[in-house]
């Protein structure tokens, strides 16, 4: 059969057509990791997500190098955490899962976009080059509220980013006289130790304290503070570590006024 030579111009002109399609297809699904969800990311009983190493807790993990883990909760109609940071220049793995309908996790700008189902924990790794803010959102209707349900993940400067977390166990009242402690409690996330200072002021005092925080640890602080030097009345207080800080208030009580004792011996600052 003679075939025009025209005729065969076409039949090869789509038959590239028709691989190239079936390439560009291929690559879309294949080449930026895209995925269906599977077994890989494992299972998960929904009704004990709180118990769960990985949910218990949900947030940011330093796992070496430049590699994070982030462990998203999702419910109607909202995502834990709200507001994701990672580095610049970093991998981040998201592990994602459902406290109860089926959602999705979908990462405006970027090939992170999965269903999330209850039972599943799906898994998507994406790398983040330069700083910038994504949003976070459900593309599957999970309710009334299914519009509202949004969260936002910022991508900082490294030299920004930390994972150091400050706490202050203070008390609110001392006895004239008596010295008291306040302790500061910092939290390291990073795998790497943190060498840093840990500052208290209160009144016209201040005090310094140098401090390693082993990788993926914590470090307790004490600073003694002589009500004597301090006088009777309110006096603030200011811990601060790097760039985190909490303040609260001491209270100077004559013994005669009957302080209340118990406060001296312990309770919260105010954060």
């Amino acid at each position: 059969m003679n075939i025009h030579t025209y005729e065969k111009a076409w039949l090869v002109a789509a038959m590239v057509l028709i691989v190239g399609f079936m390439a560009t297809i291929t690559y879309g699904a294949v080449g930026p990791g895209i995925a269906m969800i599977d077994d890989d990311g494992g299972t998960i009983d929904p009704a004990e997500i709180n118990d769960h190493e990985r949910f218990g807790d949900p947030g940011v993990e330093h796992v070496g190098g430049n590699e994070y883990e982030v462990n998203v909760v999702a419910q109607a109609w909202a995502y834990t955490p709200e507001q994701i940071e990672v580095p610049a220049n970093s991998e981040v793995t998201f592990y994602v899962t459902s406290r109860d309908v089926t959602h999705s996790f979908s990462v405006v700008g970027t090939n992170v976009n999965t269903m999330v189902i209850p039972g599943q924990i799906s898994e998507m790794t994406v790398r983040f080059d330069e700083p910038g803010e994504y949003g976070i959102l459900c593309n599957e209707y999970c309710g009334e509220y299914h519009h509202t349900m949004e969260g936002k993940l910022n991508v900082v400067p490294e030299d920004e980013f930390d994972l150091t977390e400050l706490s202050v166990d203070a008390p609110s009242e001392v006895e004239a006289g008596n010295e008291t402690t306040i302790t500061a409690n910092v939290s390291n996330g990073m795998q790497e130790d943190l060498e840093t200072t840990v500052a208290l002021e209160i009144g016209d005092q201040g005090s310094e304290r140098d401090v390693t925080v082993p990788g993926d640890g914590s470090e307790a602080v004490e600073f003694t503070v002589d009500s004597a030097e301090l006088g009777e009345g309110d006096h603030d207080w200011t811990v601060t570590v790097d760039d985190h800080e909490e303040t609260g208030t001491l209270t100077v009580v004559n013994a005669t006024d009957g302080g209340d004792e118990s406060a001296a011996n312990g309770g919260d600052g105010d954060a």
